[in-house]
Parts: structure tokens; C-alpha cells; sequence
């Protein structure tokens, strides 16, 4: 059975600060599509009634996932997705990828007068805080959303916090539906987007070896089938 999350954590911290957010990333591991972040905001004023149902995005099915998101914007003070595209994600690595997704919607937040005095982020690795000089120096959109945004608030990070804690599931679920919707209206040759989401399912990992990488794949990544595509346009075959 499935855990429930609570709002232990981020309740622990509304009791020091007014602004919480969680925060989630989709699609790190994919070969293709964009890097996603989904930030979603709680406060005092937050009940403690969270959406029936809610829980880490990739234990649901699409359609529970897709009918949690009106009831989840509903409970949340605010909520935003952004993304880093796959050449920028070529650009500047996944790390860098994931921290330009997270200041972009950390950016809209504050557009719209909402700056989390501390965000709770799924998983060991900080990407959010962790400073990628090649990125800080080439990037001048991220200086702009550095500017926007304001000073990073205190990151707590916790394993599973997609599963055990409600503001982050609430982010995973919000990240995945819109990145799971942008890959499905992707043209599609014959990857199987709306299927695989970018992910390297073995048709998809068979597609690249017979279509070779597209625009939307991570084509700084060694994509499982190119090589044997190469062989082939190589030695003309068909």
C-alpha cells in the first residue's frame, strides 16, 4: 500500500515563516523533452485537508493525475511549472538545466508577489542551490531571474518528500501533467512520445537506432540506438 503524505514538515516550517514552497523536478532522467520544475506555495491560511488522493506524481495514473490538478490548484496559495528545454540542457548539464527551471518559476511566483521564505525540495542532491559558474556567467537570463526572484529562501531537502510530504506531491503532480501534456502534442515520427514522455522505453530506444535524434532529444547525452543509426548511415543501409 501506498503512503499517504502529510503536512508535518512543511507545517514545522510555516511555524517560523509565513510562505512555504515544495518543489519537484520531472523529467531529469528522460533522453528527450524538457527538464521540468513544479513549485506549489502553502501558508497558515492552508488547510490541512489536502485533494483525496494526493500522492507522489508516478504512483497514480495519468487520469488521476490529470483530475488531482483544478482541486490541487484549489488547496495551494499559488503554484507554477516551468521548464528548461533540451538544448538547454545541452548547454548547461542537467543541474544547470534544473536550476534555470526552478528560477524561472520561482521568478513567475514573485511576479506575481509571492517569495517562499523556505522551500522544501525532494531528494539528496540540491540542485536548486548548488552554484554552476559556467551557468552564472553565460546565462543572462539567470542573472535576470536571480534579480526577480530575490534572494533564495533556506532549502530543507528530504528523500521521498514526493511521497511523504503534501506541498512537494502537490508539485510533483502539477510538474508532471504539464510536462507528460507538452510531450504528447510533440510532432512525432515515430518516437512514441505520448507513451514513453521522452523516457527510454525500449521502442522509443529503437526508434533512435532507426529515425536517429531528433531536435527534442538531449543529443549532448549518449542516446542508446545512435550509434547503431550512425553504423547504418555509414554503410548506406536502409
Amino acid at each position: 500500500m501506498s503512503q499517504v503524505p502529510t503536512r508535518v514538515l512543511e507545517k514545522s516550517l510555516l511555524s517560523t515563516c509565513p510562505l512555504v514552497a515544495g518543489m519537484d523536478e520531472v523529467g531529469r532522467g528522460a533522453l528527450a523533452g524538457p527538464a521540468t520544475v513544479g513549485v506549489a506555495l502553502v501558508d497558515n491560511s492552508t488547510s490541512d485537508a489536502f485533494p483525496s488522493g494526493l500522492k507522489d506524481s508516478k504512483l497514480l495514473s495519468p487520469t488521476r493525475r490529470q483530475n488531482l490538478v483544478e482541486p490541487v490548484k484549489q488547496w495551494l496559495v499559488d503554484s507554477q511549472v516551468a521548464h528548461a528545454s533540451p538544448s538547454e540542457v545541452d548547454r548547461f548539464g542537467i543541474v544547470g538545466a534544473l536550476r534555470l527551471a526552478g528560477f524561472r518559476a520561482l521568478a513567475q511566483l514573485a511576479k506575481r508577489g509571492h517569495h517562499p521564505d523556505a522551500i522544501i525540495l525532494d531528494g539528496r542532491d540540491n540542485w536548486l542551490s548548488s552554484v554552476d559558474l559556467f551557468l552564472s556567467l553565460a546565462d543572462a537570463e539567470m542573472a535576470d531571474l536571480m534579480a526577480i526572484s530575490g534572494e533564495l529562501a533556506p532549502v530543507t531537502m528530504q528523500v521521498k518528500a514526493d511521497a511523504n510530504c503534501a506541498v512537494v506531491a502537490a508539485a510533483s503532480v502539477l510538474a508532471k501533467v504539464e510536462r507528460d501534456s507538452l510531450m504528447a502534442a510533440l510532432p512525432d515520427p515515430g518516437y512514441g512520445w505520448a507513451s514513453n514522455k521522452g523516457y527510454a522505453a525500449p521502442a522509443h530506444r529503437e526508434a533512435i537506432a532507426t529515425l536517429g535524434a531528433s531536435e527534442h532529444h538531449r543529443r549532448s547525452w549518449h542516446l542508446p540506438g545512435l550509434d547503431q543509426y550512425r553504423q547504418r548511415l555509414a554503410t548506406g543501409e536502409n
